[in-house]
């Protein structure tokens, strides 16, 4: 019997299971929340999508999202109250570049800098973080003119990128709060401290089977 209410499997620290979760949020749709832990996977998730990442979205027509960006897209097709898919200014299209240049060429040096140890070649994670830079200022030059990387008002792109950004500045706080990126620093700290990111990050059990439904959102976030 198909299920009433969208699945969401997911794990609060990781940021693609992270924006999954702040597109459902905007659009308000109601899911029903399955908060993992990666190291022990429960065989519901791995049957729907075999290849154990986080975030999947098993649908009611029972169709499978296994990627971060399309649940977002999913959602907000559905309910775009903010009209995050259509920004104020530039295109949607515009946006999808951004946001792709972040999962590709800044995550991978991300990912270097921060998880250099598992890395079999010889990584220097300091030479990563300074090719990583390049991005981040691309970025503080977009918000030095707006608010917003597309405008004055949150639109996907800020929201599918943010949670890397948070990931980056994470590493070593102390060293990202002395960088000259004042527009990206007070742009992201923006979004840390939002009613919206904190609902997100809510901690919510572990679930197992047989457990009681948890839903996401509890609330629509303003």
């Amino acid at each position: 019997m198909p299920q009433k209410t969208p699945l969401l499997y997911s794990f609060r620290r990781c940021p693609y299971a992270m924006r999954a979760r702040l597109g459902l949020q905007s659009s308000h749709q109601l899911c029903e929340l399955r908060e993992i832990v990666l190291r022990d996977k429960p065989s519901e998730m791995l049957e729907a999508s075999p290849k154990g990442t986080v975030p999947v979205l098993v649908l009611s027509n029972g169709d499978v999202l296994e990627e971060s960006l399309d649940i977002m897209l999913w959602a907000l097709n559905q309910h775009d109250p903010e009209n995050w898919l259509t920004p104020e200014i530039g295109t949607f299209d515009e946006m999808l570049v951004l946001i792709h240049r972040c999962e590709s060429e800044f995550k991978g040096h991300l990912d270097r800098y921060k998880y250099a140890p598992r890395y079999e070649e010889d990584v220097d994670p300091i030479a990563h973080r300074t090719q990583a830079e390049n991005f981040l200022g691309e970025l503080d030059k977009l918000l030095a003119k707006n608010s917003f990387l597309f405008g004055g008002r949150r639109s996907l792109a800020d929201m599918a990128i943010a949670p890397f950004i948070r990931q980056f500045a994470n590493v070593d706080r102390a060293w990202f709060d002395q960088t000259d990126y004042p527009h990206l620093k007070s742009w992201l700290y923006e979004f840390l401290e939002s009613s919206r990111f904190k609902a997100t990050l809510k901690k919510y059990p572990v679930w197992a089977t047989g457990d009681p439904v948890t839903y996401f959102p509890e609330q629509p976030i303003p």
